[in-house]
C-alpha cells in the first residue's frame, strides 16, 4: 500500500506538538511528526504506552489483552520505512498465520481456511460444507473486492472531506439482484448478502462473524461491511512473535529514537486556547505545556471534557454510538500445545439470532444457556509460556458495554467467562482438567485503559448506512486541534489506527491541501 510521504522541507520551522494519549494512532502520529522536524511531547495518564494493546504477565505466562492478530501490516511497514532506516521486520518478527482461521459451526461441521488463497479457500469450503459453497464464497469475495476498491482510498488513505455524504449515501457493494415474487431487490445489509447470495447458514455465519468481531450487528451493518472479510482474505492474517504488544513496543521505541518525549502518569485536564485556536494542554499539577498543535488520541467523551464542550469534526460526523465491548478470558494450561493446532478457531453460537438480540438490545438478559460466538487464540509462541509443557490460550467474545459497574456486573462477567470456557471445551479437549488458572478482562478494564464509556470498542469506518459507521474527521472545529486513533477517521482496528496517525501528520505538515497518501 502506498504510504504517506512526509517532506521535511514543507515544515515552516520547528513546531511544538502536544499529543494526548500514547495509543497506537497517537504514537504513529508522534513518530511521523518528529521525523518531519517537530518537537513532540506525549502526555499519557497511565503508566505505559499502547492504549488498548495491553499485556498481562503471570507465572511465566504472557497474554495480549487487545488485538491478537494483525491485518494489513503494510500500514505499519510504511510507518517504519518513513521514520527510520530499520524496517518493521528488523524490529519485530512477523509471521503469517496458516490456516488463517478454523471455524466450528453450530451443526458441528468445521472448516480450516488457508491464509490469503482464494483457490485454497474455495476447495476447503467445498470439501467441508458441500459442492458449490466454495464458488459462492469466491464469487462473493470478487464483489467484496469491488467494494474495497471503491472505498479504500476515501475511507483509509484520505482525510474525511466535507463531501462525506457521498460515502454515507452510496452503497459500494455490487449486490446480486434478488428476485422474489414480482419484486427485485439488492442486498442492503450483510445479513441479506448471506441469505440471498451465499444461501447456506454456515457461509452466512462465516460472513457475519467478521462483522461481529468488530462489534457490528450484521442485520443492520451495511453491505459495504463485505470489505472486512475481504481485507483479511486479500492481505492475509499476521501475528507478531511475542504478541501484539511487541508491535506497540517497537512503535514506542521508534518514537523515542526520534526524540519524542513521553510523560507517563501525567493527566491532561484541559486544552489551552488562544486567539481562537489550540495553544497547548493544561496538566493536573496546574502547569501548562504550550504547543503550536494539539493531537488528541482519546475517546470522544474525554475530549469533550477537556474542552468543556462537545467536539465534532469539520465534517460534522458524530462518533459511533451504541457499540459493544469485549470480554476476554486468559487461560494458563498445563500440557503443551498439540502440533498442528490452529492459531485461531472461531466457535459459532448455536443460536446466532438470540446472540444478536442479547448483544444489540432486543433480547432480555443472558441466561445459563447463553453460549456466545467465541474466538479461541492458541499461538505457537514459546515467548508466551514458561516452557514447552504449558500453553497460553485466550478466549474472546463480544459483550454489551457496561456503564454501571458494581458487584452484580462483576458476577455477571465471571458467569459469562465460564460460558466462554464451556464453548472452548468443544475445541480444546480436557480444557478444564488442564486449567491452572484463568483471568478475566472485562469492559471495565477496557474503559480504564482507554477512557471509552463502558469499554465500548470502535469499529472501522464503513460506507453507506447514512454515515452511521463513519467517524469524525481528524480536523476539528477548533483550529490547531486534531484527533487521532480509533474514535476518529478512519476508525477502529490496528490498520486504521496507523492510518489515522499518517493522516494527522500529513494535515499538520502539509496543511489543508494534504490529500492523503500517493
Amino acid at each position: 500500500m502506498p504510504g504517506l510521504s512526509v517532506a521535511v522541507d514543507k515544515v515552516a520551522g520547528m513546531g511544538r506538538i502536544a499529543v494526548i494519549g500514547a495509543g497506537m494512532g497517537a504514537m504513529a502520529a508522534a513518530a511521523r511528526l518528529a521525523v518531519a522536524g517537530h518537537r513532540v511531547a506525549v502526555y499519557e495518564h497511565g503508566e505505559t504506552y499502547g492504549g488498548a494493546v495491553g499485556r498481562v504477565e503471570r507465572d511465566g505466562f504472557a497474554f495480549d489483552t487487545g488485538p491478537g492478530l494483525l491485518p494489513l501490516p503494510a500500514v505499519w511497514r510504511d510507518l517504519f520505512v518513513k521514520t527510520g532506516k530499520e524496517p518493521l521486520e528488523a524490529c519485530v518478527e512477523l509471521v503469517q498465520v496458516d490456516p488463517s482461521s478454523r471455524h466450528v459451526f453450530a451443526d458441528g461441521t468445521e472448516v480450516a481456511l488457508p491464509n490469503a488463497s482464494r483457490a485454497g479457500t474455495v476447495t476447503a469450503l467445498d470439501e467441508a460444507l458441500g459442492a458449490g459453497t466454495g464458488d459462492r464464497w469466491g464469487d462473493f469475495l470478487v464483489r467484496a473486492r469491488e467494494a474495497w476498491d471503491r472505498t479504500r482510498r476515501p475511507l483509509l488513505e484520505e482525510p474525511l472531506w466535507s463531501d462525506w455524504l457521498v460515502l454515507a449515501e452510496r452503497e459500494p457493494y455490487p449486490s446480486v439482484p434478488h428476485k422474489r415474487l414480482l419484486r427485485t431487490r439488492r442486498a442492503a445489509t450483510l445479513a441479506e448478502i448471506g441469505a440471498w447470495e451465499l444461501r447456506d447458514p454456515r457461509l452466512t455465519a462465516l460472513l457475519e462473524s467478521h462483522a461481529l468481531a468488530y462489534g457490528l450487528d450484521p442485520r443492520v451493518a451495511p453491505a459495504s461491511a463485505a470489505v472486512l472479510p475481504y481485507l483479511e482474505h486479500a492481505f492475509g492474517t499476521w501475528y507478531v512473535r511475542g504478541g501484539l504488544r511487541e508491535l506497540a513496543r517497537a512503535v514506542y521505541e521508534r518514537c523515542v529514537a526520534r526524540r519524542v518525549e513521553f510523560h507517563f502518569g501525567t493527566e491532561v485536564t484541559g486544552i489551552l486556547e488562544k486567539d481562537g485556536r489550540a495553544a497547548g494542554v493544561e496538566l493536573a499539577d496546574g502547569s501548562v505545556a504550550e504547543a503550536d498543535f494539539v493531537v488528541a488520541g482519546v475517546a470522544p467523551a474525554v475530549l469533550s471534557r477537556l474542552r468543556g464542550t462537545a467536539i465534532r469534526g469539520d465534517g460534522e460526523v458524530s462518533p459511533q454510538k451504541g457499540l459493544p465491548s469485549r470480554l476476554t478470558v486468559l487461560l494458563a494450561l498445563r500440557g503443551g500445545r498439540p502440533e498442528g493446532t490452529a492459531h485461531r478457531t472461531v466457535v459459532h453460537a448455536e443460536d446466532r439470532e438470540r446472540e444478536l438480540d442479547l448483544l444489540f438490545g432486543t433480547g432480555t438478559s443472558s441466561g445459563p444457556d447463553t453460549r456466545p460466538t467465541v474466538t479461541v487464540l492458541r499461538p505457537d509462541d514459546p515467548r508466551l509460556v514458561p516452557d514447552a509443557e504449558h500453553e497460553a490460550i485466550r478466549l474472546t467474545a463480544v459483550v454489551p458495554a457496561q456503564l454501571n459497574g458494581g458487584r452484580a456486573e462483576f458476577e455477571g462477567n465471571e458467569r459469562h467467562a465460564q460460558h466462554l470456557i464451556d464453548v472452548a471445551e468443544r475445541v480444546v479437549p480436557d480444557l478444564r482438567e488442564r486449567l491452572l488458572w484463568h483471568e478475566v478482562r472485562t469492559p471495565t478494564d477496557i474503559a480504564e485503559a482507554t477512557g471509552t464509556e463502558g469499554g465500548a470498542v470502535p469499529a472501522p469506518s464503513l460506507a453507506a448506512a447514512g454515515g452511521a459507521l463513519l467517524h469524525p474527521a481528524n480536523t476539528t472545529a477548533l483550529p490547531g486541534l486534531f484527533t487521532v486513533g480509533g474514535w476518529s477517521h478512519p476508525g477502529g482496528g490496528l490498520p486504521h489506527a496507523g492510518m489515522s496517525g499518517a493522516l494527522v501528520a500529513g494535515l499538520i505538515v502539509e496543511g489543508p491541501e494534504f490529500r492523503g497518501s500517493q
